[in-house]
């Protein structure tokens, strides 16, 4: 059975010092590339927003990180500026060893609709073609690690599960936003309760 490992959004931007960081998220690169060998494909997913997108902050006037407006009719919660389509920021993180990765597949390019998934933005309106990829290389077998937690990871195991892969999460490999203390082992709560593995 092929099996393949989906590395999310380990970019610049998510690590210590980056735009949108996450705590100790650089923290999971080493077991990243440890364990890459165990899986037969490996993929990764890539924030690539344009300077205009809709869910940063910065381009609605008067409006703070952290509050909610419409996006295309969908709650979206604003965020710093971050993975602007060729900055360092939005570049995989220097330790991160990426030369089996087969693919990349990029989200987050439509200004006005946020992408969280590895597969679909948030209105489920375009794919990135990664489950088609996925499909056509025999996989049936997915894990998940990556950033973050509670956003772009939880989303992608979810779509992955649904597009009908074995979907496993992998919290060594993982690390997490916690807008909200809870936010985390509230993701990681609701993906075991859909059926995801959840690998420590």
């Amino acid at each position: 059975m092929t099996r393949a490992l989906i590395l999310v959004d380990v970019q610049n931007d998510f690590c210590p010092g980056g735009a949108l960081a996450v705590e100790r998220g650089d923290e999971i690169v080493p077991f990243l590339n440890e364990i890459q060998l165990d899986f037969d494909l490996l993929v990764a997913t890539q924030d690539w927003h344009p300077e205009e997108h809709g869910s940063f902050a910065a381009n609605h006037e008067g409006k703070a990180v952290g509050e909610f407006i419409k996006l295309r009719e969908l709650d979206q919660i604003l965020w710093p500026v971050h993975c602007v389509q060729g900055s360092v920021g939005a570049e995989f993180h220097s330790g991160l060893d990426m030369r089996r990765v087969e693919a990349i597949f990029r989200k987050g390019m439509d200004p006005l609709v946020d992408s969280y998934s590895g597969f679909f933005d948030n209105g489920r309106l375009k794919s990135t073609a990664l489950k088609d990829y996925l499909q056509a290389k025999g996989v049936k077998e997915v894990a998940v690690a990556g950033l973050a937690t509670d956003y772009c990871v939880k989303f992608t195991a979810m779509d992955a599960l649904e597009s009908g892969f074995q979907t496993s999460l992998l919290t060594r490999g993982c690390r997490g936003v916690n807008l909200k203390p809870g936010d985390v082992d509230k993701a990681i709560s609701e993906m075991r309760s859909h059926g995801i593995r959840v690998l420590s």
